[in-house]
């Protein structure tokens, strides 16, 4: 199996196409967040097929878009939201018709473990002074993000000046939700805002619960490309992220199988 992430492969000249692509090698473009699952994914997949590579190209989805758009060889593209698996569907590279829910995500706030920012609840995101980190707008978690104040002050209990005072203490916009993280975790920030299956995972930092009803629907949409070089072993591999094996791999790493 071969792992690779944008920051690093956008160096060597490897974001446009990372692995070569021939018999026997599968290349799948996977958000971020899905690097623990998805690599568990991988091994047990090539467990099955033992002369199958499997190539993992981890980074924001925006990021993985703008290599499919441009162009990029791939077999399968699992995103962290339907607006940018859907910006491949409008460009020709993926059939509508394929695109397949497999997994549930949510929202909560990190801090880091001596709380720093001495937060306690959702409400202290907006006291004045803190430094908060958030991803991009442009990407799924920072998407979320945004659509989570829209939730809170449409609550009874936060007002408008709330979204005002969140957006306020925003530090910085990180190209991906691991950045976020990584970011909280080194205390470099009071607080951020993550992808559950992510804080689970980071000993370095607490997780603020957010209300379900605050809390916008995260659905990962996966599907096979249209010019898949690999296009059988691209559908067996989706077939077994959707299987049993794959839902108990997600549940393990935080994830809700889509269906439960």
């Amino acid at each position: 199996m071969t792992v690779i992430w944008l920051a690093l492969s956008a160096c060597t000249g490897l974001g446009t196409n990372p692995v070569p692509v021939g018999r026997g090698a599968l290349t799948v473009f996977a958000a971020a967040s899905l690097a623990e699952p998805f690599t568990e994914i991988a091994d047990a997949f090539e467990s099955q097929h033992p002369d199958v590579d499997v190539a993992l190209n981890f980074a924001g989805s925006q990021q993985l878009v703008q290599q499919i758009v441009q162009g990029a060889s791939a077999d399968v593209f699992a995103s962290a939201n339907r607006a940018q698996m859907d910006v491949v569907v409008q460009e020709g590279r993926i059939a509508a018709a394929e695109v397949q829910d497999f997994a549930h995500n949510r929202l909560v706030v990190i801090i880091p473990t001596d709380n720093p920012g001495h937060l306690e609840d959702l409400r202290d995101l907006a006291r004045p002074d803190l430094k908060v980190v958030v991803a991009a707008p442009e990407v799924p978690a920072g998407a979320y993000a945004l659509a989570l104040l829209d939730l809170a002050v449409a609550s009874a209990d936060l007002s408008p000046e709330y979204r005002v005072g969140v957006l306020s203490n925003v530090v910085s916009h990180e190209e991906n939700v691991r950045a976020v993280l990584s970011k909280v975790a080194l205390a470099e920030a009071d607080a951020g805002i993550v992808y559950a299956s992510d804080a689970a995972g980071e000993p370095r930092v607490r997780m603020i619960e957010i209300p379900q009803s605050m809390n916008p629907e995260i659905m990962y949409p996966i599907a096979v490309l249209l010019d898949a070089p690999e296009a059988g072993l691209a559908l067996t591999f989706v077939e077994f992220v959707r299987s049993t094996s794959g839902a108990a791999i997600l549940l393990r790493h935080g994830f809700t199988p889509a269906g439960e």
